[in-house]
C-alpha cells in the first residue's frame, strides 16, 4: 500500500522528483528511534570524567566518534529519501525496513572498534598509546575484522538495491514519470555499486598477506568512482528526458500557401 499524503503540505527539495511520503508512520519512527539509539551505542560505554586527564582522553576518541555518526546519519538519510519518495508500506519493504535496522544494530560495536583501532595507529601515540593499540588486535585478525566490516557495510546497500528494485518494479502504481523511473533505476545501480565494493574489499582482505589486509579498506575509495560513474551515464540520460519535456511539439502551418 502507499502512504496516505493528502493534506500534509510536504515540499520536495528534490527539483523534477514528486516525493509521495506523506505523513511519518510507526514503522519510520521505530526506525528513527532505532538509529538514535544506535548513536548512543557509540558513546554509552564511555564513562562521565572524573578528572581532567580523563576528560581529555575522552575528547581524544573524538575522531573515530565522529566518524561513526556520519556514516550512520548517511545511511539514516538514505533511508529517509526512500521513505520521501516513494512512501511504500508494502509488507516486502517493511521486512527490508526492519532487516536493515537490524544490521545497523548488530554493527554498531564493529565499527565504532575498527574506527577507534584506525584512528588510534593512524594519530603515531598521539590519540592512543602504541601498547594500547597493539593490545587491541593481532595482525593475523586483521583480515578477519575487515571481512566483520565489509559483511555489514554489504548487506546495508544490498538492502537499499533491493528496494529501489521493488520501487522500480511497482512504478506503475506509483505513478513515475519516466524521469522518476530513471531515477529510480539510478539509485538501485549505485547501491549495488557500493555493495559490490564492500565485496572487493572483503576478498582483498582474505587474498592479501596478512600484515596488508586492514590495508584493503584503502579499496572503499572506489565508492567515488562509482558514484561519479553512475551519476554521469544516468546523469546524460536525464538531461535528455528532461530536454524532450521541455521541448514544444513541433506543429504544421496549414494557412500558409505554397511559397
Amino acid at each position: 500500500m502507499l502512504r496516505e499524503t493528502v493534506g500534509v503540505g510536504l515540499i520536495a527539495p528534490e527539483k523534477h522528483f514528486r516525493w509521495r511520503g506523506g505523513r511519518i508512520t510507526r514503522l519510520e519512527g521505530f526506525t528513527d528511534a532505532v538509529f538514535a539509539f544506535a548513536v548512543t551505542l557509540l558513546v554509552v560505554s564511555l564513562e562521565v570524567p572524573r578528572t581532567f586527564a580523563d576528560l581529555m582522553t575522552v575528547m581524544k576518541g573524538f575522531v573515530a566518534f565522529g566518524i561513526c555518526f556520519a556514516m550512520l546519519t548517511w545511511v539514516w538519510y538514505h533511508h529517509y529519501l526512500f521513505s520521501r519518495r516513494y512512501g511504500l508500506q508494502t509488507p516486502y519493504v517493511i521486512g527490508l525496513n526492519l532487516l536493515l535496522i537490524f544490521v545497523v544494530l548488530f554493527y554498531v560495536y564493529p565499527l565504532k572498534f575498527l574506527y577507534t583501532l584506525v584512528i588510534g595507529g593512524a594519530s603515531g601515540g598521539r590519540i592512543m598509546p602504541r601498547e594500547a593499540v597493539e593490545m587491541m588486535i593481532q595482525p593475523s585478525q586483521n583480515a578477519t575484522l575487515m571481512v566483520i566490516f565489509c559483511a555489514g557495510y554489504t548487506a546495508v546497500f544490498v538492502i537499499f538495491g533491493l528496494l529501489y528494485q521493488h520501487a522500480w518494479q511497482v512504478r506503475g502504481a506509483l505513478q513515475l514519470n519516466a524521469y522518476e523511473t530513471l531515477r529510480t533505476a539510478q539509485s538501485r545501480t549505485q547501491h549495488f555499486g557500493f555493495a559490490s565494493v564492500g565485496v572487493l574489499v572483503a576478498l582483498a582482505a582474505v587474498l592479501l598477506p596478512t600484515r596488508l589486509a586492514g590495508a584493503s579498506g584503502v579499496l572503499f575509495f572506489l565508492n567515488a568512482v562509482v558514484g561519479t560513474l553512475v551519476g554521469r551515464i544516468y546523469g546524460r540520460r536525464a538531461e535528455v528526458l528532461l530536454a524532450q519535456a521541455h521541448t514544444p511539439p513541433t506543429t504544421t502551418d496549414h494557412t500558409a500557401g505554397p511559397s
